[in-house]
C-alpha cells in the first residue's frame, strides 16, 4: 500500500538520528548505539493488546538478539509516564522512547495514512528497522504484524 505523504526508508539509507526521552525521562540517542546493530521498532500505543504482545516478544527474545550483537529500542507517541507503567507491568528490559510530537515517527516513515478496518486513517504505522554499526538501515519493514513479527525477524536475521 502506497503512502502519499509519507516518505519510506529503505535498506542502504542513513538512519535518521534522534534523541528522545525513555520511560525514566533520560535522553537516548540513536548515536548511543554506534558500533552495534540495533532494531528500532515503532508501535502505536503502550499497553494495548497488539503492542503488548510485540513488546513481550522482543523482551522474551532479547538474549538471542543480544548474543547476535543486536540491541532493541521501541518508539511510540506515548508520554514517558505511560511508558514507565508499561515497562513495569510487562517487565520490559529494553528502552522504550517517547515521541509525542511524532517528529521521529514521521522522519522514519512510521506515521501517516494507513488502512485500519477498511478505512484510511492517519496514525502510527507499525514498522521495524535494523540499523547497522555505522548507522545505515539494513532492513526496513512497514505494516508489520504485532503477532509473529519477532519470530519472523529472528528467522530473517538468522538469530
Amino acid at each position: 500500500m502506497l503512502m502519499s505523504a509519507t516518505t519510506r526508508l529503505s535498506a542502504g539509507d542513513p538512519a535518521p538520528s534522534f534523541t528522545l526521552p525513555d520511560a525514566q525521562e533520560r535522553p537516548v540517542s540513536l548515536s548511543d548505539y554506534r558500533g552495534r546493530k540495533v532494531i528500532v521498532y515503532f508501535y502505536p500505543a503502550a499497553s494495548t493488546p497488539g503492542c503488548t504482545k510485540q513488546a513481550c516478544d522482543f523482551r522474551d527474545n532479547l538474549a538471542e538478539f543480544g548474543d547476535a550483537g543486536i540491541d532493541v529500542i521501541g518508539i511510540s507517541p506515548d508520554k514517558p509516564a505511560k511508558l514507565a507503567k508499561f515497562v513495569e507491568a510487562e517487565g520490559l528490559t529494553f528502552p522504550l522512547l517517547s515521541d509525542p510530537d511524532k517528529n521521529v515517527l514521521t522522519e522514519w516513515g512510521a506515521f501517516g495514512e494507513k488502512k485500519m478496518y477498511g478505512k484510511t486513517v492517519t496514525g502510527v504505522i507499525r514498522s521495524t528497522f535494523l540499523v547497522d554499526e555505522k548507522g545505515v538501515i539494513e532492513v526496513a519493514q512497514y505494516n508489520v504484524r504485532a503477532t509473529g513479527h519477532v519470530a519472523k525477524l529472528r528467522r530473517d536475521l538468522s538469530v
